[in-house]
């Protein structure tokens, strides 16, 4: 007697075996259960401020406890932004700005991540660069400025070198803060495994220091916007400062919060991506403990 491996009497279907990944999800699901009421309460709780600004905003325009002339209402300013998107110009003005941010994040932070390392890795150098790095680190952006305008004049060489400058400080010291960090042990290991120079850079210094890398690439980050928005209120024709300072010429508080409003959501949502891109890259160092 046979039987073919359809009947269902003698051949019964089977699942599909799908592994562990069910078991996974049902632990994701109630694991993200379990958070969201935390997580629901912690975003109330950081918008409760920002509501209550926004409110005595539009109360003290609709009121005129303040002339519509030192401050614009909300509604006003909303209106400015979309007539600033559909032209065409908020794209623009962000787009010299977020050039400028970018040259001064590579060469800064290239410049940092070399000095950083240098003086971390070999402690001769340290001992003959780090005194002169830490008095020129204490000057702010704003103290080079003359300096700057005589070697390199108002143009956008100005803009770059005060940016680079203000990135460079954060850069290089949580570079060597993280060097200075790593724990003795690991070194020993990769000592005994012979480790290259080059393998033990990537595979015990570059892991151990990331931590510190992110915060000063997010200290860098934000640097590099306060120094964008003062060099370009100091001489520009583009960019996100120079419509604050058009706003101000032009006696148009709605353009000038306008300005002020792209800065701080452009700034968070870089801020926002870099702790995304860091909980990523280092979901290894929460998995191993």
């Amino acid at each position: 007697m046979s039987a073919s491996i359809d009947d269902a009497r003698v051949f019964a279907p089977q699942a599909p075996n799908l592994g562990r990944w069910p078991a996974l999800l049902a632990r994701a699901g109630s694991a993200a259960l379990r958070q969201a009421p935390a997580l629901l309460l912690h975003t109330a709780g950081a918008l409760v401020l920002p509501a209550l600004v926004l409110a005595l905003w539009w109360l003290a325009a609709e009121r005129r406890w303040v002339p519509e002339q030192l401050l614009a209402p909300p509604a006003l300013v909303l209106d400015t932004l979309l007539d600033l998107w559909r032209s065409g110009d908020l794209v623009e003005h962000l787009g010299y700005s977020a050039s400028r941010v970018g040259w001064g994040l590579l060469v800064g932070g290239g410049g940092g991540l070399v000095l950083g390392f240098g003086m971390g890795l070999w402690p001769t150098l340290r001992a003959y660069l780090y005194p002169t790095f830490n008095v020129a680190a204490q000057f702010p952006v704003l103290g080079w400025i003359p300096l700057l305008i005589i070697f390199a004049g108002i143009d956008e060489a100005l803009k770059i070198t005060a940016i680079s400058i203000a990135v460079l400080v954060p850069v290089t010291l949580n570079t060597l803060h993280g060097i200075a960090q790593i724990p003795v042990a690991w070194v020993e290991v990769s000592r005994v495994f012979r480790f290259t120079p080059a393998q033990a850079i990537l595979r015990v210094v570059l892991p151990a220091a990331a931590p510190s890398l992110f915060t000063g690439l997010r200290q860098a980050v934000m640097q590099a916007w306060l120094s964008l928005v003062f060099v370009e209120l100091l001489a520009s024709s583009e960019g996100i400062g120079y419509l604050i300072v058009w706003g101000r010429q032009l006696a148009q508080p709605d353009l000038i919060l306008a300005g002020m409003a792209v800065i701080a959501t452009v700034g968070v949502g870089i801020d926002l991506l870099l702790r995304l891109a860091e909980s990523r890259l280092q979901g290894w160092r929460r998995r191993a403990f």
